[in-house]
């Protein structure tokens, strides 16, 4: 055990101070973005403004999702007792994969415990089990989308961020006769750009290739009834598998794909992740379904996302504050050095009470730090004035440049990869990155 003991001891090591630190937050219920948060063994409680949440919508701490869950939880208790197959399907489970089914117009849908489970579970079955299966995948696609294309092992080809160029000579060059499966997600994590679908529906339909569409970064916030990017596109029944999360604009947890009946009954029949593992508990899917119920009638919430982005985006012009991207809701303001980027992520913390996280390998390849900045729906207006102040002094306090010297600001009329960064999830270290797998 020694031997094993060293070796992780080094492995840390070598990290430095890129390891990564974890901030204890407690948010409180009903009050977001407000939080408490404590930096230390014994310290006391600080109030801090949270802005790297993912809970876009603030729908974790909306009144119908908490009273959805406090009554399933009364009703059927905390736990689901086992596998889907195996005691573990309640009806909270069953209501809510219709109701995504209902919401993406597709025949069917399947619940996984997590985002990352859904991509891994689904892929590999979808790219692993049919023979000859041929993968496009954008290069810049999420760890989870690599790892279930590597445990399905089928032949892959990567083509560059967003480049429809590239993906229609890799598609041209494939043998006609070949299955295909086109994997990439509508709204980039890291980045915040947005994928060309109407392009990638065109190639997919002209090469007869299948599409899987990761939509985590944008169910609930975008299109009718929060359906998506391709929803809003009106392209929704041109792609053939959607893939969506609770825990983002729902505000919950779990993940999910919805499709035709029998690519999501073949995922159920022999995707390992669903298979072996303990259902989400009845009262997350009681929460969840309250959540989409919600979000398929409210267009409030939307609303507010997108004008409280706008305002951000065009306060962080005005002071020569870059980002990346501003066709989304995601901020990511490049900083390009990860020490630079801890230490504004921590004067905004303990000298403004705001918490963004500094976002670093292995997230994002050396050179690409970045602070991810999310607003929400939630954020008043005060809020966001606020919030775009404090990141000016911290910028004038550690000489980060601004737009017009060695950075520039995203502007609504970009491209398509509205000068996104070459960074995502997954893609600096060998174990996340597609090369080498």
């Amino acid at each position: 055990m020694t031997r094993q003991l060293d070796f992780f001891a080094d492995e840390l090591k070598r990290l430095g101070d890129r390891r990564r630190s974890f901030l204890e937050i407690d948010r409180r219920a009903g009050q977001f973005p407000s939080a408490t948060s404590r930096r230390g063994a014994g310290d006391a409680d600080h109030e801090i403004s949270v802005w790297c949440s993912n809970d876009y919508l603030g729908m974790g701490q909306h009144p119908v999702v908490l009273e959805a869950v406090k009554t399933a939880v009364d009703a059927v208790g905390a736990g689901s007792g086992g596998s889907r197959n195996i005691g573990g399907t309640s009806q909270f489970h069953v209501l809510l994969e219709q109701e995504l089914a209902a919401l993406h117009r597709k025949e069917a849908a399947l619940l996984f415990v997590s985002g990352y489970a859904a991509n891994d579970g689904a892929l590999t079955v979808l790219t692993g089990r049919m023979p000859g299966t041929l993968v496009f995948s954008d290069e810049l696609n999420h760890a989870s989308i690599i790892d279930g294309l590597r445990h399905g092992g089928a032949e892959k080809r990567i083509f560059r961020h967003n480049d429809t160029g590239h993906l229609a000579e890799l598609l041209a060059a494939a043998h006609p006769d070949r299955p295909k499966l086109i994997v990439l997600e509508s709204v980039y994590s890291m980045s915040g750009d947005v994928a060309p679908l109407a392009e990638v529906s065109e190639l997919a339909a002209r090469y007869r290739a299948v599409t899987f569409l990761d939509e985590v970064h944008a169910v609930g916030l975008y299109g009718p009834e929060g359906a998506g990017i391709a929803a809003r596109e009106g392209l929704a029944e041109d792609f053939t598998i959607v893939m969506g999360t609770l825990g983002k604009g729902f505000g919950t947890a779990g993940g999910y794909i919805a499709g035709p009946a029998v690519l999501v009954e073949a995922v159920r029949a022999f995707s390992r992740p669903f298979i072996f593992t303990t259902s989400m508990p009845p009262a997350t899917a009681a929460g969840a379904l309250a959540a989409v119920r919600h979000l398929r009638s409210s267009e409030y919430e939307r609303t507010r996302l997108r004008e409280n982005t706008q305002l951000l985006h065009r306060l962080l012009t005005e002071r020569g504050i870059p980002f990346l991207s501003a066709r989304s809701h995601i901020v990511s303001v490049p900083v390009g050095d990860d020490l630079l980027c801890r230490r504004a992520s921590a004067l905004l913390l303990q000298g403004h009470g705001i918490y963004v996280q500094a976002i670093n390998l292995p997230s994002v390849r050396p050179g690409d730090e970045l602070l991810r900045v999310a607003p929400s729906a939630t954020h008043t207006t005060h809020d966001v004035r606020t919030f775009a102040e404090a990141l000016d002094d911290v910028w004038t306090e550690l000489g980060i440049p601004r737009s017009g010297s060695s950075a520039t600001t995203a502007r609504a009329e970009d491209g398509p990869t509205g000068g996104a960064t070459r960074s995502g999830y997954g893609t600096p270290l060998p174990l996340n990155a597609h090369a080498g797998g």
